[in-house]
């Protein structure tokens, strides 16, 4: 299945792309491709690939290379990217690294020049670009000039709709993460004085919510697409996702549209992976029935830095540990990377402190933790041995062997989920108990229930009605989803991010944690930004 989009992909990226758009406040950009890409379905086909390619290369040369200019290529990918803007700025992760910006997250002392920051930003606008380049060409004018018709039409109007929600996603992302960005559409006039006006937060939480909308219909119907590409479902679920967070992002609730779309999701017949670690290995493209839509991965067709290869090679270290060494068990030949093992990235001790007992083996989401040789205390963070090892991203099969292909026994084949079930069960759980209408606690409390009895085995970590609280469900979500990128909107959402009323080891770059402004909870525009488009406005408190 993995292959079906790689080869899409790297057929798009043969054709030539030119990279859009490096003044990154220029948006749309000119047309990526000739217009003579846009004279058949397989060129449409192709193109829309190269949307797609975008979240899993940092550029079309190979390892290195960047489709944004100014930026380091391995900090200008997708996930790395998002990945650090979640999770190091929170209890679930810190990193050795001094890296410039690195240390900035967990201190929490971040600036508008960071350049974490400004490769999220730049990334998520670089892929916006992409689709309203793409969309620009899926009109009647376009077809008529192309000789497209008929039963053609239609799959394109298709492709046009995956490329709606990958922008729409991109935003979301944006909407997160910076609150006020700059907003383009396909209809944005283009010019080179032509500069994207800034748009408010629950503005664009308006347009998201609109474009979702139009695409949870138009878009392919569940499992009706190729692996890797956006169905209906996956707009359902974003739905919901944005629906939970509605009122961080505009001041007004929506759990009653959290429970209705989290419900069609639990309702498309997704259903939990049987053995949790699966869902992380080098083979969780095969059979996954939980999985809504992942980036895939292939260790020899999409190398870069970040994404998976950066998670696996991250949170290791190199293989010269021997058998039975201090160590030895984060070596980096035990997950799948023997080359690798960069030895950066760990928990706090607030990780493993989410599960009920010392041995976080009895929740078996736990066993990724408490490796031996290492101390969970932290006196330096940049001491790889300090702090608690996290291997739950690894480049072995369920099988465990390692995965086939590796060239140069670094780069990962493990697709990264962007959406699965186990996130709307968790959804429709705490809007039920955030007063929403439409579900019901016993329905909520079964669905926590299902991803407990996967964790223990059985039900002897199932919980009573009275034990399904708030605060429950937000040690769930970290027990169920560290590390993939969800933690710091959490936290935000539980007003635990920036208050003192949840500290963790080195928040705010205090051993013991500290509360921090409330500015936070956003990031800064990034500066490069500001000084190129006069139509932008910093956020408060940076």
């Amino acid at each position: 299945m993995k292959k079906n989009i790689l080869t899409i992909a790297s057929l798009s990226l043969i054709l030539g792309l030119a990279s859009c758009s490096k003044d990154l406040n220029r948006l749309p950009a000119n047309s990526i491709f000739t217009d003579s890409v846009y004279h058949s379905v397989t060129g449409y086909q192709q193109a829309l690939a190269n949307v797609y390619a975008g979240y899993a290369l940092t550029g079309a040369n190979g390892p290195g290379s960047s489709d944004i200019a100014g930026v380091d290529a391995g900090t200008s990918d997708f996930i790395r990217c998002l990945w650090n803007v979640q999770e190091l700025s929170t209890d679930e992760a810190v990193c050795a690294w001094g890296d410039p910006g690195v240390p900035d997250f967990h201190n929490m002392s971040w600036t508008s020049a960071d350049p974490i920051l400004i490769g999220l930003y730049a990334r998520s606008l670089y892929q916006i670009t992409l689709s309203n380049d793409f969309i620009t060409h899926c009109t009647t004018a376009a077809f008529k000039s192309a000789g497209i018709a008929g039963a053609d039409t239609t799959k394109i109007a298709g492709f046009r709709a995956e490329a709606r929600f990958l922008r729409a996603f991109q935003y979301a992302i944006l909407m997160d993460a910076f609150a006020n960005p700059p907003f383009a559409t396909e209809t944005t006039p283009v010019g080179p004085l032509s500069f994207p006006e800034q748009i408010k937060r629950a503005d664009l939480f308006k347009y998201v919510e609109s474009e979702l909308l139009a695409c949870a219909t138009t878009l392919p119907a569940p499992h009706g697409n190729v692996y890797g590409r956006a169905d209906q479902a996956v707009a359902w679920a974003l739905l919901a996702r944005i629906y939970l967070n509605a009122g961080v992002y505009t001041g007004t609730t929506r759990y009653n549209d959290a429970i209705t779309w989290s419900s069609k999701i639990i309702g498309a017949q997704y259903t939990l992976m049987p053995h949790y670690a699966n869902l992380f290995q080098a083979d969780n493209d095969v059979k996954n029935t939980e999985t809504i839509l992942a980036i895939p991965y292939d260790g020899i067709n999409t190398q870069n830095y970040g994404g998976t290869t950066f998670l696996v090679n991250s949170s290791c270290v190199n293989s010269t540990y021997t058998p039975g060494s201090p160590g030895y068990a984060m070596s980096s030949a035990n997950y799948g990377v023997p080359s690798g093992g960069w030895g950066g990235n760990r928990s706090t001790a607030s990780l493993p402190g989410l599960f009920p007992t010392a041995d976080t083996t009895v929740d078996k989401r736990g066993i990724f933790l408490n490796r031996p040789g290492v101390t969970k205390d932290i006196v330096s963070i940049a001491q790889f041995n300090q702090g608690v090892p996290v291997n739950k991203f690894t480049n072995l099969t369920s099988a465990g062997v390692e995965a086939e292909p590796n060239a140069g026994g670094t780069f990962a084949s493990t697709d990264f989920p962007l959406f699965r079930l186990a996130e709307q069960y968790l959804i429709y759980a705490e809007a039920v108990l955030q007063g929403g209408t439409g579900g019901d606690a016993a329905t909520a409390l079964g669905y926590i229930n299902q991803l407990r009895q996967r964790a223990y085995g059985n039900t002897s970590g199932n919980i009573t009605s009275a034990q399904l609280t708030l605060p429950f469900i937000l040690d769930e979500r970290g027990r169920e989803l560290y590390w993939e990128c969800f933690r710091r909107t959490d936290l935000i959402r539980f007003n635990e991010f920036t208050s003192g009323s949840y500290l963790w080891p080195w928040k705010g770059g205090v051993a013991s944690g500290t509360a921090v402004d409330a500015h936070h909870a956003i990031y800064p525009i990034p500066v490069t930004d500001l000084q190129a488009n006069s139509n932008l406005v910093q956020n408060p408190g940076y």
